[in-house]
């Protein structure tokens, strides 16, 4: 356990405050007696200090220990006490720091219309002290007390602001980090969704392919079972490279993935692995094709990668065509199958497509990629049948000038 956490640390600075306070009330106390006691009137200006007026400076002082608790009343009783001491005389100069030091709790703990209302009635106790100055500094005394009273109060209503403010702060970073949690964890929820739905759904045609054939042809079935190992290993390949990803914060976003990790550049082992699950593709790239940006490219390679996977679930027995075109700012992608395949899981992955609020939990982690790169992704039945997602995101000026061709 650290000290700083210790019970005993704990209830010791819960005390200090307490304890300061109570040393800062008897020394305040103290002070003021002894200049009381002390100080020289030899015109006789003021009435002679006797046990009332200790009493009055004890009245004064000592609940201010009490002063963050109850401000108010504090300084009502303070200024009462105040009132009534320079009402009897007294030397009035030992009182107006108790009176000061509470209107600056008031004005530092609540609200303005309360605090200035308590600055008022303090200014007029104060004003009242003034007729108690040496001949000749009157008008200096009420200018004195004036801009006390103005200095305590707009000191502590700053203090006061300055607190709302931080809290205010606080609340917004702890907004904020909430926030980033839950981006964090959908980013990660997506990557989970991506790398073990196609996998899985490779798995599970193969699995279904090679019990099937099994006994009647044990060569289709030993392919069955290398391409199930296959999608396996490749499936904790990814899971090993996102693991990485999340343990390495040192790292900027665009150095997390490269394209050789996760992209384009990967489309044809993509499409070998999708062709052994029993559904052919047939591939065209057009424009001259060039480095994209990571994000970019590992965002595309995702959206084909899911495309590809809803139709190994959907319709394992449609032909396939997947077009990347590299435009000259944007990069424009369409997966699109000719509609063979199970007439009910058609229908269905048409309507969680086609929904901007559907259930499919694929097509909305491809729009929420191409959102992040401000791009559009549609997923809808075509008219002649069959089903097309379609991919466009722009890609920055600097990435396109560059032009470094693609390996």
């Amino acid at each position: 356990m650290q000290l700083s956490a210790h019970p005993g640390m704990v209830r010791l600075r819960a005390a200090l405050p307490v304890a300061g306070e109570i040393v800062y009330a008897i020394g305040s106390l103290w002070i003021s007696a002894t200049m009381l006691r002390n100080w020289p009137d030899p015109n006789g200006y003021w009435r002679d200090t006797d046990a009332w007026a200790y009493a009055l400076l004890a009245a004064v002082y000592l609940p201010l220990v009490l002063r963050r608790r109850f401000p108010v009343a504090v300084l009502v009783s303070t200024a009462l006490c105040v009132a009534c001491y320079f009402t009897l005389g007294y030397y009035h100069v030992v009182a107006v720091c108790g009176l000061a030091l509470a209107l600056y709790t008031v004005a530092s703990l609540r609200d303005r219309r309360v605090s200035a209302r308590c600055a008022v009635g303090a200014l007029l106790v104060l004003l009242w002290g003034t007729r108690l100055a040496e001949p000749g500094i009157g008008p200096l005394s009420v200018g004195f007390v004036t801009v006390t009273t103005i200095v305590c109060w707009v000191t502590g209503d700053g203090s006061r602001r300055l607190r709302e403010l931080t809290r205010q702060l606080r609340r917004e970073q702890e907004e904020k980090a909430r926030r980033a949690v839950m981006e964090e964890r959908i980013q990660i929820a997506r990557e989970l969704h991506d790398v073990i739905a196609h996998h899985v759904s490779v798995i599970s045609v193969q699995t279904g392919l090679a019990g099937y054939v099994f006994s009647s042809d044990p060569p289709t079935a030993r392919r069955a079972l290398d391409t199930i190992g296959d999608s396996a290993h490749e499936a904790l390949s990814e899971m090993r490279r996102m693991l990485v990803v999340l343990r390495d914060d040192e790292r900027g976003p665009a150095e997390r993935e490269t394209p050789g990790d996760s992209g384009l550049g990967r489309l044809d082992e993509l499409v070998k692995r999708v062709a052994e699950a029993g559904v052919p593709v047939d591939v065209s790239v057009t424009g001259r094709a060039y480095a994209l940006p990571p994000g970019i490219d590992l965002c595309a390679y995702r959206v084909v990668q899911e495309a590809l996977t809803n139709v190994i679930k959907h319709a394992p027995a449609a032909r396939t065509t997947v077009r990347v075109h590299y435009g000259e700012d944007e990069v424009c992608i369409r997966v699109k199958d000719d509609g063979s395949g199970p007439a009910r899981a058609r229908k269905g992955m048409g309507l969680s497509a086609a929904a901007p609020g559907g259930a499919g939990q694929g097509l909305i982690g491809m729009r929420e990629r191409a959102t992040i790169y401000h791009g559009t992704v549609t997923a809808a039945p075509v008219p002649e049948g069959g089903f097309e997602v379609s991919l466009r995101v722009p890609v920055p000026r600097a990435a396109t000038e560059a032009r470094a061709p693609r390996k």
